[in-house]
């Protein structure tokens, strides 16, 4: 990869990329990733002692969305497969929740919270570590251990929004709202708009987070014409770092804030509720207010009582910081609770960003389709262990949501069967290649637009491209597209 990121040109694939071929492509063993191109391997291929002019439009005329390049330029098709395919090939057990497991996690995580906190709060003080950098290089580490145990508790209250916890709806929902609650954030809210973002994966006007930049919001937002993003020098890395670094520490108190990142077409909420509304700063779109476009009328009381939820906690915080200080509250509390939101957001950005990815515009999305838009990567111990597999069942989860994260691994293996060429995977170099996806997910995902060689409803079908000289280039495109340009920046 520090080679394709030098040379800027569009390689192959990437070795990350796994894709499972199937058995209804080739005689081999289904379990065994795949090496071959994005090209589409089981198609046949005239050989060239046979090859016609009227063969070669035969074979062309099969691609009825043309040629479509993903930003790596390996060659995509749209998913073939239904999702009665994906739920007939998981195994009946895998479906099945246990309240007892659930709850066994729960008390799992919470101990290894209250465990870490007892230990360092009784043991780490000048006492016995004497030496004041030896203490603050110690408290950060339980800033990040807390962080990683609080992260495990938010997967879980996941599970409870997606009914995966328990068979009771009311057991999911109870803990839900404690433990989404416990760590700021407004359970109920999140738990309708995610679902809403599960229902459009990939959709360009109804997805509910890390919508990407079309070519003319781009250009737009560096106030360039649409055809000037092409011609773009490279941006440096630290612009690249330092907007990391952003979305790592505000990316999710500026979603439930302001639907950053999220869709912003308001006008079409059924109950018009989001007439003259858009995402930003008091508009009037976030997590918190009933009225908000997120919701309908029927979802008034789910609302307020996340916002009880967060008054509850946000009161113990005040009382525990009143009576302990503040600045203990923020080595206790508040430093952990930023580690959490920047898990969050790197686990989101990197399931939804990499560009091996499409996304699609409304006349070319469907469920199956968008559900694929998705990837799945490894993080080791800590994605298995402390974080129940979130990061490495990804694309399970939004085929069948209420499958429990205990059984995702099993359900997963079962699908690849089905999905072949279209499932995706990075697992290369474990958690620190996770960490060095995000780095460059950001360099390589900077706006969505067709291939070149799309055509019908292909040129729904949207792919990364950038302006560093990654991978495969933006369209060429002329200053005589008036209606395609974009004079000024937005604010």
């Amino acid at each position: 990869m520090a080679s394709t990121l030098a040379t800027g040109t569009a390689p192959p694939q990437n070795p990350a990329l796994r894709r499972t071929i199937t058995s209804n492509t080739v005689d081999t063993d289904c379990s065994v990733p795949s090496t071959a191109m994005g090209s589409p391997i089981d198609s046949p291929r005239a050989s060239a002692s046979s090859t016609s002019l009227s063969s070669m439009s035969s074979i062309e005329n099969e691609k009825p969305n043309g040629k479509l390049v993903d930003t790596y330029g390996n060659e995509f098709e749209v998913p073939d497969y239904t999702i009665k395919n994906i739920r007939d090939a998981i195994p009946k057990h895998c479906y099945e929740r246990s309240a007892a497991t659930g709850l066994y996690y729960v008390f799992r995580d919470i101990a290894s919270l209250a465990t870490t906190f007892y230990l360092f709060h009784t043991y780490l003080n000048p006492e016995n570590v004497p030496y004041t950098p030896a203490r603050v290089v110690l408290w950060g580490l339980y800033t990040v251990m807390q962080g990683l145990f609080g992260t495990g508790a938010w997967v879980l209250a996941h599970e409870c929004g997606h009914q995966a916890f328990s068979t009771s709806k009311i057991l999911n929902d109870t803990v839900g709202w404690i433990l989404h609650s416990a760590l700021l954030v407004p359970y109920f809210s999140w738990k309708i708009s995610h679902g809403k973002h599960h229902k459009a994966t990939g959709h360009m006007e109804r997805d509910m987070v890390f919508v990407p930049k079309t070519r003319e919001e781009r250009a737009s937002r560096l106030g360039k014409m649409v055809h000037e993003l092409s011609e773009l020098g490279e941006e440096t890395p630290i612009v690249t770092f330092l907007c990391l670094i952003g979305q790592q520490l505000f990316g999710w108190p500026n979603y439930l804030l302001t639907n950053v990142t999220g869709h912003n077409y308001h006008e079409r909420q059924s109950e018009g509720r989001g007439k003259g509304k858009q995402n930003g700063w008091f508009n009037g779109v976030n997590h918190f207010n009933p009225s908000s476009p997120l919701y309908e009328a029927k979802d008034a009381k789910l609302i307020l009582l996340s916002d009880l939820g967060l008054a509850i906690t946000i009161t113990v915080l005040v009382i525990l910081g009143n009576n302990f200080g503040w600045k203990n509250m923020l080595v206790w509390y508040f430093l952990p609770y930023l580690w959490v939101n920047h898990w969050l957001v790197a686990i989101t950005f990197l399931q939804h960003t990499d560009p091996s990815l499409p996304h699609y515009k409304p006349e070319s999305w469907n469920y199956v389709r968008g559900a694929a838009a998705t990837i799945d990567r490894e993080f080791g111990f800590i994605g298995r262990q402390l974080l129940h597999g979130i990061i490495e069942t990804h694309v399970l989860h939004h085929y069948v949501s209420t499958i429990p994260f205990y059984n995702a691994d099993e359900a997963s293996e079962a699908i690849k069967k089905v999905m072949g060429r279209h499932y995706r995977s990075d697992t290369k170099d474990g958690s620190f290649g996770f960490i060095k996806a995000m780095y460059r997910s950001a360099r390589w995902c900077q706006w969505v637009e067709p291939s070149e060689g799309a055509r019908g409803e292909g040129k729904g079908v949207l792919f990364f491209r950038n302006s560093n000289g990654l991978g495969t280039k933006p369209m060429k495109m002329s200053p005589l597209r008036k209606e395609a340009m974009i004079v000024g920046a937005d604010e």
